[in-house]
Parts: C-alpha cells; structure tokens; sequence
C-alpha cells in the first residue's frame, strides 16, 4: 500500500491550500483555497485532477477545512455548489461560525470590483449546510476505515491540525498554526502520534522572531509618533484574528497612555466577528479565560464603527481596514485617499502574497503604485512592516516535525527558496526524508501496515529475561540510582501454507525445519612484536616458552578486562566463548598478512576464535592485543 500526495495548491507558493491524500483506499481533500493574488483561472485549484469526469462525489472520501481564512476556504462554495461535490465536509465549530462571514464579505468585494460572480450568497448558506462541526480530540469515523481527529493550532480561532488514520497508516496536515501564543490565542498543542507522513505549512521557513513584546513596542512607538503628529494610521487586515489580536494591544495601550484619538473598525463585519470571539472563549487564550469573569478581552472601550463620511476628515485616527494584505474593498479605497500624505502611515501587520498591493509595499519603498493600467497611486506615506503574523517561524516547525518524528514530511504554503533551505535542515539535522512538491506533482511513498502474529513460549520466555545495567557514578565509583534496560527481543517470524504468522526462538527452528544445529566459529590470527611484548612485565621472563608469553599477556589483558572474567586454561586465555593462544602454524587458514616491515621483526602469532555472541566482546580484545604493538 502506498501514500500519495497531489498538490492543487500552496506547492511552493502562498495561497489556495489544498492537498488531495490518497491512504491506503481513501481520499481526501485537505483545505480549499483560493488565491488572493489572481482574478483569473489560477485563483481556484485544478480540480480536474482529482476527476476528469467531475465525479468528485466517489474521488473524494470527504474534505477537511483547517481554518476560515479564504486561501484556505475560499474555493468551497464553488467546489460544492459549482462543481457539484456532495460528499462529508468536516470543520471545527468557530470554523463553521466564522467561514460564511469571510465568504460573504469576500462575494461582496468580487462584486464591488466588477468582477464576475464565483458563487452566490444562497450557494454559501448551502454549503455550510453540507458541513459537519467537530470538537476538539473528538474521534470521528468518516466511515468503517477512516478516522480523523482534530488538535488545536492557535493561528486563528477555531483553527486545527487534523489527524487522519486509515487503517495502520497515519498522517497529520497542519493547517497554519502558530507554536507560541499571543494576546488572544494559545499556542498550538498535539499528542505524540507515530506518522507516515507530516504535511506542514513553511510560510516561514528561513524567519527566527525576536520578542514578541519588542515587536509590539516598535508597533505601538510607530502608530503613536504618527498621531501624535497629526496623522492617520491604515492598518489593513482581515476581520478575524490579526484585528482582535492588535486591538487588545492597542486598546491596553490607548489606556495606559489616557489617549483620546479615534481607533476605528471598517465595517460591521469585524464588530459581527468580535460577538463570536465573545460566545467562542473556550477557544482563547488562557489569560483571556482567566480574566472573562470579570472583564471580557474583546469588550474595546477605545474601538468605534467607521462612518465613510470621515475618509477625509481632518485630524488624527486609527483605522482597521479590511480586507489585509490591501487586494481589494475598502482597505484599497483608503489606501487611495490616505497614500499620498507624508504624514499617514501604513503599517503591514502580516504576510502579504504576491500580486497584492501590500506585497508592492513590502518589497521596497516605491514612490507610485499601479492598481491597474489606467490607475496609479502616488506613495509619500511611510511604510511600516512589522510581523505580527500568526504563523510559527522556522523554529516552531522544527520543533514540530521534531516532536512528531514522522518518518516523511512535505512542506506547503511558502516560497521556494526558503522551502528549498528548511528541507535540507530537516533531512541534515532530523534525519527525516522531506519534499516541497509544486502545485500538480505528485508525491508517493510506502504506507505502515501491521501484521498480528502468534508467538512462542520459547520466544516469549526469552524476552523476559532481565538485562538490567546500573550505571557507575564516574566520581563515587558506585551504582547510580538510574537503571537502563536494554534488552532487544531476536526472534525468527515463520508463516506456513494455511497457518498464522508466529515469532519463533531461534532455538525452535532448528527442530521445526528437522536438522541439526551449527555452531559458526569466527577465527583472526595476527603477529605482535616480541621486543615490546617485553616491556609490559618487568617481574616476567619472556621466553620463546608459549604459557610465558601467555603470561604476559594476561598481565595485560586482565587489567583492561577483569570484569569479564579472563580465565588462564592450559595453552590459551578464555572469557566465555572467546580463547587465545599461541599459533605456531605457519598455514593457520585464519592468520592475516603481515606487511613488510613486520617480516623484518621478530614476531609472535596469537591464533583467537570465537562464536557469534561474543563478537563484540573479541574485538575489544584483539584491539587491546594490537596496541601492545604501537
């Protein structure tokens, strides 16, 4: 059985998430996206890969939304109500609350651009009709294999990793998600799963944050020289998360400080958003459950509705503009009238893909920027880019794949070249095989399937036999508390015509297959020097006498392994299987080649032989032999 990974979109790119996971029989969709960039064809994923017939109903086991940001919903309404698919649709409870308000606003800024009309209002109310909410850690089966599970991912309210386990094969697709809390959020939480296949986001996948708390006073230093010199401030961002996140800043600040200058929201959508963070606390961070008994977090006393009528108003204000990344609505439209003045400020709390006016703003400091070709906006304003996104950095990715340990990874939602050098550290530093597949490639490789299988007396009655080390304290030279196990249960898995699989001892298979046993015997033979065999005992007189040289090299011998227990037998030293003696056959099968400067001495040939268990055991010895001769 195998797993493959189709890419419809955020393969080396931001935007329009969605991964198609074949597992063992079932298929699922992973996300469905949009793209904030484009207005053509490329704005939604090729969903005829996954049918050229259209017949998504039986190519799809069901879908899965991680979260209610449109590059990751956006093409929903289209793909259900257009397209035709009918099948599960699975999302958390914010999720289902939330996505219809970001699909409405977004309907609304297609149509106030002239553009044609990708789904209607009533083709949002029915595919949200389609959707089942789930919890979070709530099991559900998708159907008699499939089973997926849903683990916190801070980001956004509402957003999940998701589990999904077919049989013994395992993944999980992360979403975007952030790996340290905010204001507003907690920092995303999984279990220890054993996985095949980890899909991450990378957004930023070369970028180590600094403090968050040195971010938010370069933030908050920005916005109040700006009004305190009289100017306005844009803040572009989208209505849920990043806008909560930088109103409780600005709120506690504008308290603190006794200011009275105007911070305004856009429209009623982000008030609407901000009654569902209220109901939806359970999903918050700690700090705002903490405190929600007596004061709620998202109640902003300084935070008022903007009235359009003030666009152009005299004096100082603050204004929360969707939506981000300024690629259309009334973010643009404030752009146009606030762009011109040297005394504004535009500052880009997140992200902003490329093709978007805030991308244009984030690559340099341009003095026009062209909307359309008969549409050029003079920029005198100043600049501001400041990460407060919530996606995790490549710290909180490493640390993830790291935790999971899974035995593949592929990498979406971020730019080649940073992908490219987070792959390279994952496979260097992890020791994890991973991918970063552009949009339509596919990649496959081999799934985990379980086989149960019977096992012996002999084999278990060997698998109980105590192997305990008690570590020596270096200093002390006394047992330490801490005890190690590290026994490793050896068996030989049997199957015969028409029987079970079993593990069998290896003992047992010498009588199962009716022959006899064998014993294979290891043999080495080497010179050392006999000059210096001289020099290790003073109080020995070598000879050429065999039990003399043995002599001597029990004197050696014994000090290096007198916990082994060297006996000296007649001829020859022993440690359990493991013996030495003096070799005088000139044609002994086992002796090595000696090279021209030991012909030219006058040496002594030590013949050795053990069995397979004590390999490492002779080894240790024969090395010890050997440096006698250095």
């Amino acid at each position: 059985m195998a797993i493959d990974c189709l890419v419809l979109g955020a393969g080396q790119e931001v935007g329009k998430s969605c991964v198609v996971v074949s597992i063992n029989g079932k298929r699922i969709m992973f996300d469905c996206g949009m793209h904030m960039g484009y207005t053509d064809h490329n704005r939604y994923p090729d969903f005829s890969l996954i049918s050229k017939s259209g017949d998504f109903n039986n190519a799809l086991s069901c879908i899965i939304i991680t979260h209610f940001h449109l590059d990751h919903i956006g093409a929903l309404p289209y793909f259900t109500e257009v397209c035709g698919y009918n099948g599960p649709i699975y999302m958390t409870y914010p999720t289902k609350a939330l996505a219809p308000l970001m699909l409405e606003d977004y309907r609304k800024v297609m149509v106030g651009r002239g553009e044609e009309q990708q789904f209607t209002h009533e083709n949002i109310i029915d595919c949200m009709k389609k959707v089942t909410a789930v919890d979070l850690k709530q099991n559900v089966q998708v159907d008699t294999d499939l089973q997926i599970r849903a683990y916190y991912a801070g980001h956004v309210l509402g957003a999940a990793m998701f589990y999904a386990c077919v049989g013994d094969s395992a993944m999980v697709y992360t979403g975007d998600y952030n790996m340290t809390p905010d204001r507003h959020l907690g920092a995303a939480q999984i279990d220890r799963l054993q996985l095949d296949l980890l899909i991450t986001e990378s957004t930023y996948a070369t970028t180590i944050r600094d403090s968050k708390y040195a971010r938010e006073r370069e933030f908050l230093k920005a916005v109040h020289k700006c009004v305190a010199n009289g100017g306005k401030v844009l803040i572009p961002t989208f209505a849920l998360g990043r806008a909560q996140e930088l109103c409780i800043l600005l709120d506690d600040y504008w308290e603190r400080m006794n200011l009275k200058v105007p911070i305004y929201f856009s429209a009623g959508l982000t008030i609407q958003a901000n009654l569902y963070y209220k109901v939806l606390i359970n999903w918050t961070s700690q700090k705002v459950k903490d405190t929600y008994a007596t004061r709620n977090a998202f109640d902003f006393k300084n935070v008022h509705q903007f009235d359009r009528t003030l666009l152009d108003a005299p004096g100082p204000c603050v204004l929360f503009a969707t939506p981000g990344m300024i690629s259309g609505g009334f973010s643009l439209e404030v752009f146009k009238h606030w762009a011109p003045s040297e005394s504004n400020l535009i500052t880009l709390p997140g992200y902003c893909v490329a093709g978007t006016v805030g991308h244009k703003l984030m690559s340099g400091k341009p003095t026009t920027v062209d909307l359309d070709k008969d549409t050029r906006i003079d920029v005198r304003c100043q600049i501001h880019q400041l990460s407060f996104s919530p996606h995790t950095d490549a710290k909180g990715i490493m640390d993830l794949v790291k935790f999971l340990s899974p035995k593949h990874v592929i990498l979406v939602h971020g730019e080649k070249p940073k992908m490219d050098l987070l792959k390279s550290r994952i496979k260097s530093e992890l020791g994890i095989e991973c991918y970063d597949p552009a949009n339509t490639e596919t990649v496959s490789f081999p799934s985990t399937h379980f086989i149960k299988s019977d096992a012996s007396n002999a084999f278990i009655r060997s698998s109980l036999t105590p192997n305990f080390k008690f570590p020596k304290d270096e200093i002390t030279d006394t047992p330490s508390l801490h005890v190690r196990d590290e026994r490793v249960s050896e068996g030989i898995l049997t199957m015969g015509k028409g029987q079970k699989v079993k593990v069998i001892h290896q003992d047992e298979l010498v009588t199962m297959v009716g022959g006899g046993k064998t014993e294979v015997e290891f043999g080495y033979c080497f010179g050392l020097n006999l000059c210096r065999l001289k020099n290790i005992s003073k109080e020995v007189r070598v000879s050429n006498g065999d039990d003399s040289l043995l002599c001597v090299l029990n004197t050696k011998l014994s000090d290096e392994f007198g916990e082994l227990g060297l006996r000296d037998c007649e001829g020859s030293l022993e440690v359990n299987s493991f013996r030495v003696r003096v070799c005088k056959n000139d044609d002994c099968p086992h002796r090595v080649d000696s090279d021209e400067l030991s012909e030219r001495l006058e040496r002594v040939f030590f013949c050795c032989n053990w069995s397979i268990l004590d390999k490492s055991i002779a080894w240790r010895v024969i090395s010890v032999m050997k440096n006698m001769d250095l």
